[in-house]
């Protein structure tokens, strides 16, 4: 066999069976958009006939061709069964996931899928033997090919122009689920167009910051700045859920704000961003990753700054700073050898007397980190029943799947009413906390599992989040706050762009970067 006609059966075989999401969300009506789905076939074989073709050569293309299968196969595997669209942002989320993220994907269902798609395709692509010409040949029928691809799309296009105008422009993101182009044009995207896997040195922002002069004689704080993840507000009791999540954090005297919008809907968007002066507002991925964060800025002024990481990193906020990982803590009531319960999180928080200076910590929760949400509470935390055991969320009924979400947030309200109870007995600092979560997550409403969609299409469920304050009786004396106040402000709308300016008033930090308007204790305040 020739390699074009290795290249055009490939085409094919991606066309009809990686492409099952495409071709699910290009014509919800089924074959009752002929038209469509007539322009649709030549489009996608052309266009991976053309990919394919400019990756397939001589003696790798076999190599070359089994490795796409390989990659391909998990790659709908996925996407077929969790509903994610993968773009660059998903592509990021993926390659920075580590073992113990992968391994709870790694499931008998996917095997029996990389088993059908990917090893049988392989085995016969390893028997075939390709047929050689010599070199000017070879390239005069190379160049004969890929012409005949691209006019096999402009036929698709032109047989059904008008519809497809419409798809791509009401559907535009419907090119992230055209596969394995969607994944071969992410990976090429992060390779050159991120200026963040680079080394270089972080830019400044807020150069002119500087903390007030009272806090030099007033009594230190600290401020516990909890990540939280996956938790979305829907399912958050003090924001009115039928149930009641957050019994812990109900009895506290703790601010809820209710309507909190998220910067994106993963982890590797949501962090640099919610830490960023720029925000979803100024959102710039090159220019929020390339810059320093919030907790640069406070370092900077002489604010004390720690990192303790239940997670896979701080994605860059906390470059350059002291950085604590408990993801492997070897604490056997806690941990498995994977992973750690959050209440790791907790242990030598600070106490006693202050050791000079204003303090940061920042606490990134394990939290409700899917598909696995049956993991991440212990046993006596499993109050909702029955629970959804199983990575494979498809196979459980919703409610199960629910159950076992809403148990993990019964234990994170456990986890920052015992943090507060805690710092409540501190003597040497003012103290606060804020929670806040990274991202919701989707739960199976419209056929969605887990988070991770593009921004402009991604549902409520993983753009709304909640986030709660708590201040000990000193620091609300100390700075005049009015709590009544703040509880009105907590009814309205606020975001994770207000994060910023909020936590560099907490310290009395000074800088242009800082906006009174983003600041949600600034209108209570005395």
């Amino acid at each position: 066999m020739t390699v074009e006609m290795l290249v055009l059966l490939a085409s094919v075989f991606f066309a009809l069976t990686a492409n099952l999401s495409f071709w699910s969300a290009a014509l919800p009506r089924g074959m009752g958009q002929w038209r469509l789905a007539l322009a649709l076939l030549p489009l996608l074989l052309g266009a991976h006939g053309l990919l394919l073709g400019l990756l397939l050569h001589g003696r790798w293309a076999k190599p070359a061709l089994v490795m796409l299968l390989s990659v391909t196969a998990g790659t709908t595997y996925y996407m077929q069964s969790y509903g994610v669209y993968l773009d660059a942002d998903m592509l990021r989320n993926v390659l920075h996931t580590d073992w113990a993220e992968s391994r709870e994907l790694l499931t008998w269902r996917l095997g029996q899928h990389m088993l059908l798609l990917a090893g049988l395709p392989s085995l016969l692509v390893w028997r075939l033997q390709l047929l050689r010409r010599p070199l000017l040949q070879g390239a005069m029928v190379r160049a004969g090919f890929l012409l005949v691809m691209w006019v096999l799309m402009m036929v698709g296009a032109a047989v059904a122009f008008k519809d497809l105008s419409a798809l791509m422009r009401n559907q535009r993101e419907v090119r992230y689920l055209v596969t394995p182009a969607n994944y071969l044009y992410g990976l090429a995207h992060l390779a050159f167009a991120n200026p963040a896997a680079s080394d270089a040195p972080l830019l400044p922002v807020a150069e002119d910051a500087r903390q007030l002069p009272s806090a030099a004689t007033r009594k230190p704080r600290l401020l516990v700045l909890v990540v939280g993840e996956t938790v979305r507000a829907q399912n958050w009791g003090l924001n009115g859920y039928a149930r009641q999540t957050t019994p812990q954090l109900q009895r506290l005297d703790a601010v809820n704000f209710r309507s909190v919008q998220a910067c994106g809907s993963s982890t590797e968007v949501s962090l640099p961003c919610m830490f960023s002066p720029f925000g979803r507002s100024l959102y710039d991925e090159g220019k929020i990753r390339s810059h320093e964060s919030l907790l640069h800025v406070l370092d900077r002024v002489g604010v004390d700054v720690l990192w303790r990481d239940n997670q896979s990193g701080c994605k860059g906020v906390c470059r350059g700073l002291p950085f604590e990982s408990v993801a492997d803590a070897g604490d056997p009531a806690l941990c498995d050898g994977l992973r750690c319960l959050d209440e790791v999180l907790l242990k030598d928080l600070p106490a006693g007397q202050a050791q000079g200076g204003d303090r940061i910590l920042v606490l990134h929760m394990l939290g409700n980190h899917g598909p696995s949400y049956f993991q991440r509470y212990p046993a006596r935390f499993r109050q909702f029943v029955p629970t959804c055991d199983t990575a494979e969320l498809g196979d459980c009924k919703r409610e199960e799947v629910t159950n076992a979400y809403d148990n993990a947030i019964l234990y994170t309200d456990h986890v920052l009413a015992t943090a507060i109870e805690r710092l409540h007995r501190i003597d040497g600092y003012d103290t606060a906390l804020l929670y806040v979560s990274d991202h919701g997550e989707s739960l199976g409403e419209n056929g969605l599992y887990l988070h991770g969609m593009p921004y402009p299409i991604a549902p409520k469920e993983q753009l709304r989040v909640p986030m709660l304050m708590w201040f000990s009786p000193g620091f609300a004396a100390d700075t005049g706050l009015d709590l009544k106040c703040l509880r009105t402000r907590a009814g309205r709308p606020a975001s994770h762009d207000d994060l910023f300016s909020t936590v560099l008033g907490v310290f009395d930090v000074h800088t242009t970067a800082r906006m009174p308007t983003r600041d949600l204790l600034a209108g209570c305040r005395g």
